[in-house]
């Protein structure tokens, strides 16, 4: 749960929706005689998409969120700067995954918190044929039929099934410096959160 005074990273952020959430949940709770609300970073790569965030975080009357562009790869910050790091859905299209890993943790307090929800593998041999056939097969063809865009779809299908599974991931975590790294699998491991404290 945020609270005040705490800072947060949302790392390939996007639009914001992350942060968005955030900064929503914490304005519910805010006491006007209390602490100031927690502080939020967007960090994304797309000049474009941090322009509709601004949008979006304007329209929803939320402000004080810091908009940064940058590479997940290497961050414009320095050391030791936030008390939170999360990432939803974005690390599994960065190209070197362990620069990222090794990048939230330089950037995290000691002590800070990594949160990253992801696509990842499904744990059932009969729920992963059928999501495997699903994803391939059905998922590009609602990108074309709907968007106009089956290039983009299939892009999706492969990048999920290059990304690491949990254990090879949560590894991956551990060996970029980070302690008590953990997972949570959600709908039978098609998307998992892992944490570690740095």
């Amino acid at each position: 749960m945020p609270t005040p005074n705490l800072s947060f990273i949302d790392v390939c952020g996007g639009t914001g929706d992350i942060a968005l959430r955030i900064a929503k949940f914490s304005k519910n709770l805010e006491d006007p005689n209390g602490p100031s609300m927690p502080r939020i970073t967007v960090c994304d790569i797309n000049r474009s998409m941090i322009e509709v965030g601004k949008e979006k975080a304007a329209q929803a009357g939320l402000t004080g969120i810091n908009w940064v562009q940058g590479n997940a790869e290497c961050l414009p910050f320095e050391d030791n700067q936030f008390d939170v790091y999360t990432a939803a859905f974005g690390i599994r299209n960065c190209t070197h995954v362990d620069k990222v890993l090794s990048e939230a943790y330089r950037v995290l307090k000691p002590g800070g918190r990594f949160f990253c929800l992801e696509f990842s593998r499904v744990n059932n041999f009969f729920l992963r044929t059928m999501y495997d056939a699903y994803s391939m097969q059905v998922i590009p063809i609602i990108g074309k039929v709907i968007a106009n865009d089956w290039h983009s779809y299939r892009y999706l299908v492969e990048s999920i099934r290059r990304f690491p599974n949990q254990v090879e991931y949560a590894c991956m975590i551990e060996d970029a410096g980070f302690r008590s790294v953990q997972y949570t699998n959600y709908t039978f491991g098609v998307a998992a959160v892992h944490s570690g404290i740095k």
